[in-house]
C-alpha cells in the first residue's frame, strides 16, 4: 500500500482542527478567551465546567494550534493563538445561519424577538463616537473590560446596569456591546434600557470583532 500523499496528510491535520471545533463547550471557551487570557480555574467557572473537563478541552485545542499558553508564576494562562482562529469561528457562525434551519430558528426566535431593530455597525458606531453623539456601554464583566474595551466605553456589567441607569444621559443614544454577536448580555441590556426610556441599540458583534477590525481600543 502506498504511503499517504502530502495533500492527504495536510487534509488530515485540517480535519483535526475542524474536529476540535466540534464541541459547544470549546466554542464557549474560545469566546471567553477572545476577551482576555485566562487560567483553567477561571475558564471552568466562566464556562460552567469542572476544572478537569475544562483542562481536557484546553489540552485538545492547544494540541491542534487553536490556543497557546504561557506560565505566570504558578499559573498557566491560555489565549487564542491567532486572529484567524476567530475568523474561523465567525465563518462557522455564518455558515450555520445561512444553511442550518435550526440555527436560523434560534436566531430568529430568541435573538431577533429580543431585539428586532437593526444593530449598529462598527463603522457607524466609530463615526458617532468621533462626533460625540453616543454613550457606549460595555456590559461584560469588569475583568474583561479591564483587559481591553472600546474607547470612551463605560463598563456597566449587566447585573449592575440597573443601578447605573441614573448616571446615564437620556438625551443621547446608547449602544451596548459584549462578547460577540450571540452574547445575550447586550440583548438583555438593550431591553432593560428601553424599558427605562433610553434610545438604545446594540453593536452588531462584540469587542473581539471590533479589535480584529483594527479599530481603536483602550
Amino acid at each position: 500500500m502506498s504511503s499517504p500523499s502530502p495533500k492527504f496528510e495536510l487534509f488530515t491535520r485540517f480535519a483535526e482542527v475542524g474536529k476540535a471545533l466540534g464541541n459547544p463547550h470549546r466554542l464557549v471557551i474560545l469566546e471567553l478567551l477572545a476577551q482576555r487570557e485566562r487560567n483553567v480555574d477561571d475558564l471552568a467557572s466562566a464556562a460552567r465546567l469542572s476544572v478537569a473537563n475544562a483542562s481536557q478541552h484546553l489540552r485538545l485545542m492547544r494540541k491542534v494550534g487553536l490556543l497557546v499558553s504561557r506560565r505566570n508564576g504558578a499559573q498557566i494562562l491560555y489565549r487564542v493563538s491567532d486572529p484567524a482562529v476567530l475568523d474561523l469561528v465567525a465563518a462557522l457562525h455564518r455558515v450555520g445561519e445561512r444553511n442550518v434551519a435550526e440555527v436560523r430558528e434560534i436566531v430568529g426566535g430568541y435573538f431577533r424577538r429580543r431585539d428586532a431593530l437593526e444593530p449598529v455597525s462598527r463603522q457607524e458606531l466609530s463615526r458617532r463616537m468621533r462626533d460625540g453623539l453616543v454613550t457606549v456601554l460595555d456590559v461584560r464583566p469588569e475583568d474583561e473590560f479591564d483587559a481591553g474595551h472600546l474607547p470612551q466605553a463605560i463598563n456597566a456589567p449587566l447585573r449592575e446596569l440597573e443601578k447605573q441607569l441614573r448616571d446615564l444621559p437620556k438625551d443621547r443614544d446608547v449602544v451596548a456591546y459584549c462578547r460577540g454577536p450571540y452574547c445575550v448580555f447586550a440583548f438583555e441590556a438593550v431591553a432593560l434600557l428601553r424599558q427605562h426610556g433610553f434610545s438604545a441599540r446594540r453593536l452588531e458583534d462584540g469587542f473581539p470583532e471590533w479589535k480584529a477590525a483594527d479599530l481603536p481600543v483602550a
